[in-house]
C-alpha cells in the first residue's frame, strides 16, 4: 500500500501516524490551574527528549475535541511551569483516566485521589507513585499546521528517580529499564509494556 498525505484528511493522517510510529513514550504532565489550589494532569504521546545541554523535551499539544485549548497548554502559556512524569505500567489506570476531557479547573489529580509530594527544585509537586519526574519550564513554543498544533520545548531543571530503578551511580548513572517498566502508547486505545530486552553494543 502506498499513500500520499495530500490525499488524506487530518484525522486519517493522525491515525496513520499513531499506528505506525510505535511504541511512543508518554509524558504525564502536571500543571497548576489558575486558581493556584488545584492541578491539571494529562498524558501526551507526541513526546521525546531532544537535547541534553540544556536537557530539553519536546511535547506536541493539540486542541480539545471542541476546538478549545487543552488545559495543559493554557497553564503552561500562563506560568511556564510543569512536572513531566514517566509512568510505569502500574499507573496505567490512573494515566488513562487522566486523558478524559474535563472542564477547566476540574482536577484529574483529585478525581483519581492521586497522592502528591513536594519536589525539591520545583515550585510544583510531583506524583508520589510515578518512578520518574522532571521539573520543567517552557523554553519555547512553535505552532504547526492550520489547526495550530502547539509544539512545546520544555527545559528540565530538576529530576526525581525512585531509588528502586537506579541500578548504579558509578561510573555513570544507570537506570534499569525493567525496573522502571514504562508504559508505551500504541494506536487507538492500545498500550504496551516492555517485552524482551536486547543488549547490543555499538560497533567501534
Amino acid at each position: 500500500m502506498e499513500l500520499r498525505f495530500a490525499d488524506l484528511n487530518p484525522v486519517e493522517s493522525y491515525h496513520l501516524l499513531i499506528q505506525t510510529v510505535l511504541p511512543r513514550p508518554i509524558a504525564w504532565i502536571l500543571s497548576a490551574n489558575d486558581d493556584g489550589s488545584s492541578y491539571n494532569l494529562a498524558p501526551f504521546s507526541f513526546f521525546a527528549p531532544v537535547c541534553a545541554n540544556p536537557p530539553t523535551f519536546v511535547v506536541s499539544v493539540g486542541k480539545k475535541p471542541g476546538g478549545d485549548e487543552k488545559d495543559t497548554f493554557t497553564n503552561l502559556a500562563r506560568d511556564g511551569r510543569c512536572v513531566l512524569h514517566i509512568a510505569s505500567v502500574e499507573q496505567l489506570q490512573a494515566l488513562n483516566a487522566s486523558s478524559a476531557t474535563l472542564a477547566y479547573g476540574d482536577s484529574e489529580v483529585e478525581r483519581s485521589a492521586l497522592a502528591l509530594e513536594a519536589f525539591s527544585g520545583s515550585a510544583l509537586p510531583r506524583l508520589s507513585q510515578a518512578p520518574v519526574a522532571f521539573a520543567c519550564t517552557l523554553q519555547q513554543q512553535v505552532d504547526v499546521g492550520p489547526g495550530g498544533q502547539h509544539v512545546l520545548f520544555l527545559q528540565a531543571e530538576a529530576a526525581y528517580l525512585a531509588d528502586d530503578i537506579v541500578l548504579s551511580k558509578e561510573p555513570r548513572l544507570q537506570v534499569g529499564a525493567a525496573e522502571l517498566n514504562p508504559l508505551a502508547r500504541l494506536g487507538g486505545s492500545e498500550y504496551a509494556a516492555l517485552g524482551e530486552l536486547f543488549n547490543l553494543p555499538r560497533p567501534e
